[in-house]
């Protein structure tokens, strides 16, 4: 194996295109098809198969592509601490928009401000934040999912209540809890069929014989508590969400909470630096 058909696999990985990752390696293809082809040999192992017109990475090959990009990294990082006696390496962290909006804020603050490393940030949905650790696209992850991802470093990091958002004047907002058969013939604006939320709602809902009607189907807390505002309709949201003015929140006991992960790749140096940040400065109910 060598070190330059790893380069060219993380090349090819990270655009699933021989063209483009010619182009960017300034190879030819047929070049690179040598090089791929030899690393996959010397595994012995297929590193991606197609799909349709569509090239996709096989578990091996994104196991392949997770152990190049930790390679090249502690290569990246040992030229630094040679050259100047430190890494400039920076930590990756990958996390959704709302992880970002309402939970993560003052940890990047603080972490940019202190801490000892860059810091690039990947905005990822669930599924895609627990590809990017691993892949070795990110170093840190965190995720709203029931239970820990298998295979990854995982720790829980903070239960976030529902609640139910709607507009101040709204006959509901005088309760101090919202029962499920409270909702019944509401018009509720929720994310779209296939959502981990909207998976919690429609067996809650039908649980208890609760019949409904969605407002609209809408993905990301801001736009869904703009339509509240908007009259539009009310929304199960996470208790950490900024409401707009005019909209209020009670909370909804019968709805589980929300679990946030914090996931793991690395451990060690600024890694490390980040991960306690981010615990001491997490948003908490």
């Amino acid at each position: 194996m060598k070190l330059e058909w790893l380069e060219a696999f993380v090349a090819f990985a990270e655009r699933l295109s021989f063209t483009a990752a010619a182009r960017d390696l300034h190879i030819s293809q047929p070049a690179l098809h040598v090089q791929i082809a030899r690393l996959a040999d010397s595994l012995g192992t297929a590193l991606y198969r197609r799909e349709g017109r569509a090239l996709v990475l096989t578990a091996q090959g994104r196991e392949t592509l997770r152990f190049a990009r930790e390679l090249r990294e502690r290569a990246a990082e040992l030229r630094d601490v040679v050259r100047t006696g430190s890494s400039t390496q920076p930590v990756m962290l990958a996390a959704g928009e709302g992880a970002y909006l309402y939970l993560l804020g003052e940890a990047i603050s603080t972490f940019t401000a202190k801490g000892s490393a860059p810091l690039r940030l990947l905005t990822r949905d669930g599924p895609g934040t627990v590809a990017a650790l691993e892949s070795g696209e990110a170093h840190l992850g965190v995720v709203s999912l029931p239970a820990a991802p298998a295979g990854i470093d995982a720790e829980r990091l903070v239960d976030v209540p529902l609640v139910l958002a709607m507009p101040a004047r709204h006959p509901l907002a005088r309760q101090r809890r919202i029962e499920l058969a409270a909702l019944a013939g509401a018009r509720l604006i929720v994310p779209p069929a296939g959502r981990p939320l909207r998976t919690i709602l429609d067996g809650a809902l039908l649980s208890v014989g609760v019949s409904w009607e969605p407002a609209v189907e809408v993905g990301g807390w801001p736009l869904m508590l703009h339509f509240v505002r908007r009259g539009v309709g009310l929304a199960i949201v996470n208790a950490c969400c900024d409401l707009p003015r005019g909209v209020v929140a009670r909370p909804v006991p019968a709805l589980p909470a929300a679990r946030y992960w914090l996931l793991r790749r690395r451990r060690g140096g600024a890694a490390d630096e980040l991960a306690k940040i981010i615990r001491a400065n997490v948003w908490r109910p």
